[in-house]
């Protein structure tokens, strides 16, 4: 079953913006709640990494490589999380992962949203 389902990628011109989405559809309240929401990227040739994650409390955490340009948010109400991207790079190129990590029920992924950033 798919739990995350991430929303929002494409093609975009270097400086750009893109804002990524990620619904829980299958995810009941009292378990996204209390969860720590993450993006993930990975690029062609390279190891998966943290881009940003955000706690149930709102306590957020990036990647030195896009402070400053990435803002993530969370609206638990509607069980989404966003990435919000702006003067991206080329190297901000890579497939984005939603990433759940509940301490009810463990780890989760999406399938991941591809983004592009030409130069």
């Amino acid at each position: 079953q798919v739990q995350l389902v991430e929303s929002g990628g494409g093609l975009v011109q270097s400086g750009g913006s893109l804002r990524l989405t990620c619904k829980a559809p299958r995810t009941i309240t009292s378990v996204f709640n209390p969860s720590t929401m993450g993006w993930y990227r990975q690029a062609p040739g390279q190891s998966r990494e943290m881009v940003a994650s955000i706690t149930r409390s709102g306590t957020t955490t990036y990647a030195d490589s896009v402070k400053g340009r990435f803002t993530i948010s969370r609206d638990n109400s509607r069980k989404t999380v966003y990435l919000d991207m702006t003067r991206l790079k080329v190297d901000d190129t890579a497939v984005y992962y939603c990433h759940r990590d509940s301490p009810q029920v463990g780890i989760a992924w999406g399938q991941g949203t591809q983004v592009t950033v030409s130069g």
